[in-house]
């Protein structure tokens, strides 16, 4: 019971990769040959590309979690040796005293930097190459928008528009709005595994972004939708009579 909930509460990247294939799918049935479905084609090899990247950045980091661990050590003998050996030091000599205090506390602070740069460095490998990612998808995004830029309901109105028909060109706009819903879904497996404040902030732009470009797209269709709605109406009640 517990399983089935789980697979609601995150993304399923396979189900990302089944839906953009099948996206794929129906664009060439509809628009063999078209340009955004060679678009959505390379969207494709992306999300599965996205799969390797995610299950890469959620592993951890073997060699550099190994050298944090043995410089821990380095400090934690450090600090035993400084104890065992503590009356060795003349604390009766001021200066002596302070010495040995600061040099003690410069090695303890240099390892623990250490540590840390090595803890960080970690995700600062995993937040470039998911950012890297992440600009690719926002230049995808910008991609599809350039696709159904040229589409203009008022051509199709002034029957400029030869190449689609009205219903064609809805669909293919339909198409590029489910286009940049898969992008803003891929950019989100990046931070499903990975908390990263940078990272999440980047893939926000995108969500933004695409949603953005769909509701330009919508704008469209619904354009389309009211222009096919008039030309189903009766001519005595679509044409307004002068009084």
């Amino acid at each position: 019971m517990h399983e089935t909930y789980a697979k609601f509460r995150q993304l399923d990247p396979d189900k990302i990769i089944e839906t953009v294939r099948a996206l794929h799918s129906r664009i060439e049935e509809r628009f063999p040959g078209s340009g955004l479905g060679r678009v959505i084609a390379e969207l494709q090899g992306i999300a599965e590309e996205t799969v390797q990247r995610m299950r890469w950045i959620q592993r951890p980091h073997l060699p550099l979690r190994a050298a944090a661990v043995l410089l821990s050590v380095g400090i934690v003998a450090l600090l035993i040796t400084l104890l065992r050996h503590i009356h060795q030091f003349q604390f009766d000599d001021f200066t002596n005293a302070v010495q040995a205090l600061d040099s003690s506390i410069s090695s303890v602070v240099f390892v623990g930097a250490a540590i840390l740069f090595l803890v960080s460095c970690e995700n600062r490998i995993k937040r470039n190459r998911a950012l890297k990612a992440i600009h690719e998808l926002r230049a995808l995004a910008h991609i599809v928008d350039m696709h159904q830029l040229t589409k203009d309901p008022e051509s199709s109105l002034r029957g400029l528009t030869r190449v689609m028909s009205r219903p064609e060109l809805t669909r293919y706009l339909d198409y590029c709005s489910d286009a940049q819903a898969l992008i803003s879904k891929i950019a989100v497996l990046y931070v499903q595994g990975f908390q990263d404040e940078v990272l999440l902030n980047a893939v926000d732009d995108v969500e933004d972004l695409t949603a953005g470009f769909a509701r330009k797209i919508w704008q469209k269709i619904t354009i389309l939708e009211n222009l096919d709605a008039c030309a189903s109406l009766p001519e005595s009640v679509s044409r307004v009579t002068p009084e």
